[in-house]
This record gives C-alpha cells, structure tokens and sequence, in this order.
C-alpha cells in the first residue's frame, strides 16, 4: 500500500473542500429565485445537523468556554453576513464570477488582521491586497449602466464578511477551540439570524427546490470538513494555492450547467486576483 504523506494528505482534502464548495455553489444557484436568506437557513440547518451528528459521536462538548463567546460570535456574526451577501450574488452573477469574487477573503483577512490580531503587514501583502481589488474592479464593472453592479458588490461584500470571519477563526485556534464546535456554533447561529427573515418572507418552494437547498448543504458541509482536516495536515502556506481550483471548478459547472462563459474582462480580474493570491503563497512559503 502506498503511503501518503501529510502535506498530498492537506492537498487531496483542500481540492476536495474547492469541489464541495463549488457544488454548493451550483445547487444554491439552481434553487432560483428564493429570498438569499431563506437558502442560507436551509444550507446552514443542514450542515448543523451534520456536525451534530458528528459532535454526540465524538463526545465534543455544545457549551464553549465563556472567554470564546466573542469570538464565537463574531465569526458567525460575519460569516453569516459573508453568506447571504454571497448567496445574493449567486442569484444574479454567472458561478465563477461569485465564486472569485469570494475568494478576495484571504486579502480581507490581512486587512482585518491588522485590527483583531495587532499584525503588521508585510509591503507584498500590502501590494498583493492592492492587486487583487484592482481584479475586482475588473468583475465588478462599476457603473450605472451595468445591472449587475450591485450583484458584484454584494459578492465582494460577501468575501469581505467571510475573511472577518476567517480572522476569528484563526483568533479561536490560538486559543485551541474545536473546529466542531466552531462550525455547529455558526451553522446555529445563522439558522436563528435567518429565522425571522424565513418566517417574514418565506417563498413556496418546489419539492426539486428543496432537494436543491438539502444538495447545498450537504456538499457546504463537505467544503467546511475538508478544509478543516486539510490545515490540519499540512499548513496554510503550503497548501491554500489549491483553495483557488474552486474557481476552475465552479467555471466548468456553470459551463457545464449554465453555459456561462466570463468575458474578457472578468478573465483579466480573475487572473490578477488568483495571481495576487499564488505570489502570495511562494511569498509565505519562502518566509517559512
């Protein structure tokens, strides 16, 4: 049997997480026309229930220690935020234009790290930030005669919410707190956010709508474990280039599915950011 190390171990898992997320992505699109926060409580009841199951099997405690709550919060707080603003965009955008847009949540995460981590950024991190919102730019279009500029900026809005959300996380494992317990604690916190939204704007779903929102869960809570065990084998500046395979992969479903095709200038943005994020990872890799 042929042994594998931990750092393809990290790969296979983050590759995984990028393929899971990226179907997330198609079956939230395919839900159609449903209020942003009546798909976000499905995705996330879903996975709640998930990691629900898993927490009893593995004896994980709910209670968290009280100097965590904050954090806690926080972290569901703006990844819930960094969902809906998310699942907004997916309404309206083709499946890889949301999807990059997303992804500017490392470069969010350097930003909110000077703030909630007192860290200093380094001038490549400042230049590599710089860039890719410079790609942005080039999905976003802004302008009063393009319809889809707010869809863009709600898509940016949403990688900003989940790269706060990803600063509390690191703040969270520095203190040691569970991953499970970090996931549950969101997927709960944004079922009860999104409740009243549910109860006040619900739209009847078809029984295939369901099946849809059940599918996006499912494949979230796919994406969420296998980035947790991919970090877990092998650090972030050796493995979260691969992160970036969730933007070929939601560019061939939406193809695929959609026939969507980026144009030129969306192409450009995408190159600038995934280019800003791989002189990032050899940066951190030739740090370490």
């Amino acid at each position: 049997m042929v042994k594998i190390n931990q750092k393809t171990k990290g790969i296979i898992y983050i590759l995984t997480a990028a393929f899971g997320f990226s179907l997330m992505s198609l079956f939230v699109k395919l839900a159609g026309d449903l209020p942003a926060m009546q798909k976000a409580f499905f995705r996330n009841f879903v996975a709640m229930i998930f990691v629900f199951i898993m927490m009893l099997r593995e004896k994980v405690g709910f209670i968290p220690p009280k100097e965590h709550i904050p954090d806690l919060l926080g972290r569901s707080f703006f990844g819930t935020l960094g969902l809906v603003c998310n699942f907004y965009a997916l309404g309206t955008l083709n499946l890889s234009d949301a999807n990059m847009l997303n992804k500017l949540s490392p470069f969010f995460a350097i930003i909110f790290s000077v703030f909630l981590l007192r860290e200093k950024p380094k001038l490549v991190q400042i230049i590599g930030v710089t860039v890719a919102f410079v790609g942005s730019l080039f999905i976003i279009k802004p302008g009063f005669e393009n319809p889809q500029v707010l869809p863009a900026v709600a898509g940016l809005a949403g990688g900003m919410g989940a790269g706060i959300a990803y600063t509390f996380v690191r703040r969270l494992g520095k203190k040691q707190e569970n991953s499970r317990r970090i996931i549950f604690f969101f997927s709960a916190f944004s079922c009860l956010l999104c409740l009243p939204f549910l109860i006040i704007q619900y739209k009847h779903m078809s029984l295939l709508q369901l099946v849809y929102l059940i599918l996006a869960g499912t494949f979230a809570c796919v994406g969420q474990l296998g980035i947790t065990k991919a970090y877990i084998c092998a650090p972030a500046r050796e493995i979260s280039v691969y992160d970036y395979t969730q933007v070929i992969f939601a560019a061939a479903l939406g193809f695929l599915v959609f026939g969507d095709i980026p144009d030129l200038l969306s192409v450009v943005g995408y190159v600038l950011i995934c280019g800003a994020g791989v002189a990032m990872f050899f940066y951190n890799k030739k740090r370490a």
